[in-house]
């Protein structure tokens, strides 16, 4: 019998995972109250901001793929904000910088994540913006027990918070203490603007729908935008060592809205995969599904033996050398020829016996790949070591993060299924703005300070976003939504979930248990931007003899705790008899699944 830590949840009602019990129950809640798994997804992203503070916030950003039950073809809801209209190359050269700080206001992209839920709550929710509200208003107002890893995050920028960010200090450090472990822990002023955004949409009429646009307007255009205005004309240290101020400004927010596109699909193993666009990183897991197809290996779906994870590994370095080359936003990305089965063909020859070292962008319709200087200049300059939390961030005392991020899984019992991942405007991110009780986020440091590339820096751009959900078609139907936190890992560690459960037929919660590995032999998208030839991060649940073997290939093999990579959550829909499932990871003690 397989050992699981927990059992798949089965259902015909409903089905919620997410990376805190809380979110998963208060959404869970709106489900029995005759929401529907739209209304049940934007409960958990209020809550998230307010119970994983570390992970995501307000002023962060949340890409999502949808199906409905009306129309079951995927579509991607794009809360990624963009570079504000002073974020140019020049400004940030003229300050001395090559890359854009990890850190700080200065780091800031516009906010996106509030206008994208109250986008889906209008377009495809049912409950009015006061009922999904509730349950986030109360935790904030009311307080709830912290969970740990926030007191090790406030306690690893004290210092930064105690001398430059005293707003930061003013919420987070009570008596000069950061909080403690199941500590009470309230943001009254995060309530009070949540209070204003409900009485502002009241202003709006009876209708539902009015009522949210004025409560989006109240954010991008009046009291919300006015704050963050203000706040980011005043300069505050950051990661470069210097105070900055910040370059988001009302006029960003007023001209922002989330947007409705189409996702970037893969047929696979009789299974359609749907991502979000080349704006993000979302393709990498597409391309390398391909290459793993065009190697025409069984045994290269096998994330347990050393010949599958070689496999794997190399496949995967192939797609983020693309990633690096061709990925971006506002720019012509050769998608078609990306995720042609004659490219993948051509890329899937370059995977040989032995580990590579190297950045192997390819040339899609014969195009010449540009790579940023930063990225060669920093191949085999080793990064700090990776936190063995579950894709928890790393955060140092300057505020720069490496990981992030939540998620939420919803399918309910008429077939509406949403796979959401909210990340950024962390509590370490930037100063918390008093009147708002939030900071600002740090996604610019996505870009390049390089003309030419594929994710330079531009006014109106989207940062190339690491936030990567998932979902997964049969036969025209919704069957899965899943997704990680992780920063570069999030695709990597979803890659070896689907072929262990639509490939390999292991059951939802055996996927999940599973061990995890991931490779850093790719540029970071988090400062500093290191990158790492060749290594291989994984749990030492793993045989020894494969490990020996991967040693074998040429592959630098750092071990991690046994229950310490991947943070995963999934929902499952099978479209013949209704039943619906839910798994979320054990790792870490945080995320849960609920259903019935």
């Amino acid at each position: 019998m397989t050992f699981t830590t927990r059992p798949t949840l089965q259902g015909t009602f409903g089905m919620v995972s997410s990376t805190h019990w809380l979110a998963s129950q208060a959404a869970m809640g709106v489900l029995e109250r005759g929401g529907n798994a739209f209304d049940a997804a934007v409960t958990a992203g209020f809550v998230l901001h307010v119970v994983e503070p570390h992970l995501n916030g307000p002023a962060g950003e949340v890409p999502a793929i949808v199906a409905t039950a009306q129309d079951p073809a995927p579509k991607v809801l794009c809360g990624q904000g963009p570079a504000p209209a002073g974020a140019t190359i020049e400004r940030f050269r003229s300050l001395g910088m090559d890359l854009i700080p990890g850190s700080g206001p200065l780091a800031a992209a516009v906010p996106g994540a509030v206008d994208a839920w109250l986008l889906l709550l209008r377009d495809h929710g049912t409950l009015f913006l006061e009922e999904v509200l509730e349950p986030a208003i109360g935790y904030a107002g009311a307080g709830h027990p912290l969970i740990g890893r926030v007191g090790d995050t406030v306690a690893a920028v004290q210092s930064l918070f105690e001398e430059h960010w005293q707003t930061s200090a003013e919420l987070w450090l009570r008596n000069g203490k950061p909080p403690a472990a199941g500590e009470m822990f309230a943001n009254p002023a995060y309530a009070r603007t949540l209070q204003r955004l409900v009485k502002a949409g009241q202003t709006g009429g009876s209708d539902r729908e009015a009522q949210i646009d004025a409560a989006r307007r109240a954010w991008g255009e009046g009291f919300v935008a006015e704050a963050i205005d203000r706040f980011s004309r005043e300069p505050f240290q950051d990661s470069s060592g210097r105070p900055h101020a910040g370059l988001v400004t009302g006029a960003d927010l007023a001209a922002y809205s989330a947007t409705w596109e189409e996702p970037v699909t893969l047929d696979w193993n009789g299974y359609s995969v749907a991502k979000t666009g080349f704006w993000g990183q979302g393709p990498v897991l597409l391309e390398t599904l391909s290459v793993l197809d065009a190697l025409d290996d069984p045994h290269a779906y096998d994330p347990s033996t050393a010949r599958g994870i070689h496999a794997q590994a190399e496949a995967l370095k192939l797609a983020f050398a693309d990633r690096e080359a061709w990925y971006g936003d506002g720019i012509d990305v050769p998608v078609k020829a990306l995720l042609s089965r004659e490219y993948a063909r051509e890329r899937a020859g370059l995977i040989g016996g032995r580990a590579s070292a190297e950045l192997r962008p390819g040339r899609p319709d014969g195009a010449e790949p540009r790579l940023p200087a930063h990225a060669q200049r920093s191949a085999g300059r080793r990064a700090d070591v990776v936190d063995p939390t579950t894709g928890e961030p790393t955060v140092k005392p300057d505020g720069v993060t490496r990981g992030d991020t939540c998620h939420v899984d919803v399918v309910d019992r008429w077939g509406n299924m949403i796979s959401a991942t909210p990340s950024g405007g962390w509590l370490q991110s930037s100063p918390t703005i008093p009147d708002l009780g939030f900071p600002l986020g740090s996604r610019l440091q996505m870009f390049w300070l390089e003309e030419g590339l594929a994710s330079s820096l531009a006014p109106g751009r989207r940062p190339r976003t690491t936030l990567s959900p998932t979902m997964v078609h049969r036969d025209g139907a919704p069957v899965l939504a899943c997704g990680t936190p992780g920063g570069d890992q999030q695709d990597q560690w979803q890659l070896l979930f689907l072929l262990r459960h639509l490939a390999g037929g292991r059951a939802l919660q055996e996927a999940i248990d599973a061990p995890m590995w991931h490779t850093t032999s790719l540029p970071a998208s988090f400062y500093p931007r290191d990158f790492e030839p060749a290594v291989l991060v994984l749990e030492d649940r793993l045989d020894e003899d494969v490990l020996t073997a991967l040693r074998a290939y040429g592959h630098e093999v750092r071990l991690s705790g046994s229950w310490s990579l991947g943070r995963l959550c999934a929902v499952t829909r099978d479209p013949a008899t209704g039943v619906l499932g839910a798994g979320a990871n054990p790792r870490g003690m945080q995320g849960y699944a609920c259903g019935r």
